[in-house]
């Protein structure tokens, strides 16, 4: 009997930056403070799903580095004691993130550099020596080999996905955010073979063309429930999730479901890197322990908002009890009708 969860494809070091204020181009603003984590979704979401539930086993398949940075994420993985390094391959130059933090706003910016993300394959799956019951892979648009055209399925990600179900693995996808216009080509092919698609508000209007905030920045609900919809027609088999910062969206081909984000004081909040992982974290959680998609998304809920009270992606996630006790205790954003 298959369980647990298996997390591939991006991670990376998260080289993080503190400042007062993005400057503008061609200015200057100081470096209050620098720090290091691991990052990218491989890391978010495994040391996420770590705090959440100690006794969890999770799978990690990824390429790190042979390097320093490739040796401090092994040893940071190390540390857990449910995480599987087994099917980790060392290769190459590990990825890294320059994440500039304004602590004036809580905004980020990334800069990223690709290492060896860009070889990362079908080759790096052992499918048939996965023993979880659910494979997350992130972040679609990043990982070049796998984005790559098929003939037959549309994409190299795409006819890894449709294998893993073959082996009787559920399959889920993360999107990573650019200024793109590759959404159309290569998100739709993944989607007809997964169990779980989870992004924001963002990757999903870009895969749907269906804008989902008005002008003024306001997120039109009646547009989420279409996106929705048009992403389980695209071929997801049980779930889509949208989440943003005023809340998260759900549907399981039934019913749509709107939750209220968790509300916040600005000064508790000491980084929003990873927080989008944090929530699929919850997600993924919930579906492997057999829990309906209302209860996934609120333990999600709650995850990503603990992941905000740390400056990095993963140290702030509370074990489950704690967070189903912060989504039921902490007072929440207004919630965003579909009409």
């Amino acid at each position: 009997m298959r369980n647990g969860i298996a997390i591939a494809g991006t991670v990376m070091v998260d080289e993080i930056k503190t400042v007062k204020g993005y400057p503008a181009k061609s200015e200057l603003t100081t470096i209050e403070r620098m720090s290091r984590s691991m990052g990218g979704a491989v890391s978010n979401c495994s040391l996420s799903l770590a705090h959440i539930d100690p006794a969890l086993p999770i799978e990690v398949i990824a390429y790190f580095g042979a390097d320093e940075k490739g040796h401090y994420l092994y040893e940071g993985f190390s540390k857990y004691k449910n995480i599987d390094l087994s099917k980790v391959q060392f290769t190459k130059e590990t990825p890294f993130t320059d994440v500039i933090f304004d602590e004036f706003d809580k905004t980020r910016t990334f800069y990223t550099f690709k290492g060896n993300s860009t070889s990362f394959n079908e080759d790096a799956f052992p499918l048939t020596d996965i023993r979880a019951k659910i494979l997350h892979v992130g972040y679609v648009l990043l990982l070049d080999a796998l984005d790559k055209n098929d003939e037959q399925y549309g994409t190299k990600l795409a006819k890894l996905l449709y294998h893993a179900q073959k082996e009787g693995i559920q399959t889920s996808i993360d999107i990573v955010s650019e200024n793109k216009d590759r959404y159309e080509m290569i998100v739709p092919p993944a989607l007809k073979y997964t169990n779980y698609c989870i992004v924001n508000e963002y990757e999903a209007a870009k895969s749907t063309r269906i804008e989902l905030r008005e002008q003024d920045g306001r997120l039109i609900g009646r547009n989420i429930k279409g996106a929705l919809g048009e992403m389980k027609k695209m071929g997801v088999k049980d779930w889509v999730v949208i989440h943003a910062p005023e809340g998260s969206f759900g549907y399981n081909g039934e019913t749509f479901y709107s939750l209220p984000s968790l509300l916040i004081d600005k000064d508790r909040i000491k980084g929003t890197v990873g927080a989008g992982d944090a929530y699929a974290a919850g997600v993924l959680y919930g579906a492997e322990k057999g829990y309906s998609l209302y209860e996934s998304m609120k333990i999600a809920t709650a995850s990503a908002a603990s992941s905000l009270l740390e400056e990095d992606s993963t140290s702030g996630v509370k074990d489950i009890q704690t967070l189903k006790e912060m989504y039921d205790d902490w007072k929440k954003r207004d919630e965003i009708s579909f009409s």
